[in-house]
């Protein structure tokens, strides 16, 4: 059952996972079966800070090691309406974990490229899917950002309230990596090329691979 929240042993569904090292225990039956705890890779920060220009080919350069996913394909329909927040906390977030927690039963890490961060993901029950989630967070000085976030086509709808969010987060991220549990790592791209972003993102990742 690639589905982890259903038991192939009644078919039960279960929202809490009850898990092992490796395991998965249905809390209604008592079956226990074994799943890959892999660790998910969130390439994160503000939009305009380079997440989307540099995950196709961080896909390209670790193709056949990890499964590299753009976040915004699910921000649509209901689980779009389901976030009250316009974050995406809930249901969107935990349908992305139990996504990739899918894909690694295919033997292959995912690195989700997207807006987010550890208190959106580690309080969430799927959390204990993964053995570990690691963020890199692109980040860069407000000035630039705003500048890039202006230069978006209008159907992208980026005016000034919403990218004074971006921007507040931005710093939010800059100020609080470092305490945030787990910590996230931070890259500066106010004056990298694309080609020094794709370099420090895939070396990022490798050191972080399982064996």
């Amino acid at each position: 059952m690639l589905d982890l929240k259903i038991c192939p042993g009644c078919g039960d569904r279960g929202d809490h996972p009850v898990t092992g090292t490796t395991q998965l225990r249905c809390d209604r039956c008592g079956h226990r079966w074994t799943f890959r705890r892999l660790p998910l890779f969130a390439l994160t920060g503000p939009s305009g800070a380079g997440k989307s220009t540099v995950g196709p080919r961080l896909a390209a350069r670790l193709s056949g090691r990890v499964v590299a996913l753009e976040q915004d394909v699910l921000w649509t329909g209901v689980l779009r309406e389901n976030s009250p927040d316009g974050y995406g906390h809930g249901a969107f977030r935990a349908t992305w974990l139990r996504m990739a927690a899918m894909i690694h039963q295919s033997a292959r890490p995912v690195v989700l490229c997207g807006t987010v961060a550890p208190p959106e993901f580690e309080p969430l029950p799927e959390r204990a899917y993964f053995d570990g989630i690691h963020y890199l967070a692109f980040v860069a000085e407000p000035e630039a950002l705003a500048e890039r976030l202006r230069a978006r086509p209008a159907w992208r709808e980026w005016d000034e309230p919403r990218i004074a969010e971006m921007l507040e987060f931005n710093e939010w991220l800059r100020d609080s990596a470092a305490t945030l549990d787990p910590p996230v790592e931070l890259f500066d791209t106010t004056n990298a090329t694309i080609d020094e972003a794709v370099d420090y993102a895939c070396t990022w990742v490798e050191k972080r691979l399982p064996a």
